[in-house]
Order: structure tokens, then C-alpha cells, then sequence
């Protein structure tokens, strides 16, 4: 069971259930991998709530490693959601919610798609 006061998610892919964190080397590959300087940059790129594909694994892969799951980029590109595409971005929002916190998780969604449009920053400088 995930621990959400240790930022821990839980997800279901390929028809199992998954933990997820992003722990401080995770958000340290994502830094790399984005190209942004710091954890705050990290966190402006996100809370304009606009994610690629290659966002939604690249950050799905990071929080997997970060539970200490063996998985690479390319093994996240090819893991299925039962409930399809919109289920990527809401596992990216909670685990950007449970990693930065705030009160993103109370939010309504910001234009259309309800997971999509979350900001997963709300009060981050």
C-alpha cells in the first residue's frame, strides 16, 4: 500500500498494481532528462499543465524507479491502462501532487480534460 506522507502513489499498468515515487534522484533524472537547472524549474514545466506523451513516461518510468522497480523508458512505453490514455496523466498528476504537494488535489481542472488540466503546482514560487 502506498504512503501518501512519503509522497507514494500507487498505479495499475498491464494489470498490476504498481507503487510510485518520485524520490530526490528520481526528480534529479527528471531535472536531467527536461533539461531544467533546478526542482523549481522542474515544477514551473509542469504546473503549466501540458504533458507529451514522452512527459507521461519519462515521469511514470522516474516514479517506478523511484519505488525501486527495474524499468526503463522504453518498457513505460509499451504498458497499457485499462481506463486508456487520460489514465497516464492522471497517474502523472498524482504523483506530482504527492511528490510537491499543495492544494492541487482540491482544485477543479482548468479547461478541458479533467486530468490533463490539473495543476499539480498551485502556490509553488
Amino acid at each position: 500500500m502506498a504512503n501518501k506522507h512519503r509522497g507514494e502513489i500507487e498505479a495499475t499498468l498491464n494489470g498490476v498494481t504498481y507503487k510510485l515515487v518520485l524520490t530526490l534522484g528520481a526528480l534529479a533524472e527528471l531535472e536531467d532528462a527536461f533539461g531544467d537547472g533546478d526542482m523549481l524549474a522542474l515544477a514551473a514545466r509542469f504546473e503549466k499543465g501540458r504533458l507529451s506523451a514522452r512527459d507521461c513516461i519519462r515521469v511514470i518510468a522516474a516514479g517506478l524507479r523511484g519505488a525501486g522497480h527495474a524499468v526503463t523508458d522504453e518498457d513505460v512505453s509499451s504498458m497499457q491502462s485499462d481506463a486508456g490514455a487520460a489514465s497516464y496523466v492522471d497517474i502523472v498528476a498524482r504523483l506530482l501532487n504527492a511528490t510537491f504537494g499543495g492544494e492541487a488535489s482540491s482544485q477543479k481542472p482548468q479547461g478541458e480534460g479533467s486530468a490533463a488540466a490539473r495543476n499539480p503546482f498551485a502556490g509553488t514560487p
